[in-house]
């Protein structure tokens, strides 16, 4: 028997390999950067940042001049307030002064020690109300607890009782808060209670 002939298979021909195709490549974005446009001139940047500099230079020393001008506006209106408030009390004073001067220049043999009194006592009553009108508040503590802090002691009484003791016996000077804050304290004579010696035992008969 012959050996069987085996033919080769069929090679595929180059026009049979369907062709493969290159991945489609994505688009280059194009990089922003300093290639994009020329640099700027070191010269030309310099230029710029000493023009902004005396920008913020100027607008600085603007702020400060309105900042001084507001404090002395301030300074100004405060002084105007504190003078017109002055010479309100000044009116009101000058009032008072006018009938000191009147008083002053009644005539002493036709002007009862009475009649004198009495003018001197209005005129005070006037002048306390005035004060008082500008928050000026009298401090008398005629026979009030002492307080030394609007007490002054000046000297000191033995008291009638023991209850009296460390009470004011009598005002010698008032003193005066203005708005709650003590312009003077009043100065006063204090009560102080001492007891009495006890009596000597009678001798043994």
């Amino acid at each position: 028997m012959g050996k069987k002939h085996h033919p080769h298979p069929p090679q595929p021909s180059q026009t049979d390999v369907p062709e493969v195709q290159a991945a489609p490549t994505e688009p280059e974005v194009p990089v922003a950067g300093a290639s994009d446009a020329p640099a700027e001139p070191a010269a030309e940047a310099l230029r710029r940042v000493e023009q902004e500099a005396a920008e913020w230079k100027d607008r600085c020393l603007r702020a400060a001049a309105e900042m001084e001008n507001f404090k002395k506006r301030q300074i100004r209106e405060r002084t105007e307030t504190a003078t017109r408030a002055q010479g309100e009390v000044i009116s009101r004073v000058l009032d008072v002064v006018d009938d000191l001067a009147r008083v002053a220049a009644l005539d002493p043999g036709q002007t009862s020690a009475q009649a004198l009194h009495e003018g001197m006592g209005l005129v005070e009553r006037k002048l306390l109300k005035v004060l008082e009108g500008v928050g000026v508040e009298r401090v008398d503590p005629n026979g009030q607890p002492f307080d030394p802090n609007v007490h002054e002691a000046v000297m000191t009484l033995p008291a009638p009782a023991p209850e009296s003791d460390h009470t004011v016996g009598s005002v010698l000077q008032p003193g005066y808060r203005l708005n709650g804050m003590l312009l003077r304290p009043a100065r006063v004579a204090v009560f102080t209670w001492t007891e009495p010696a006890a009596p000597p035992s009678e001798a043994a008969q």
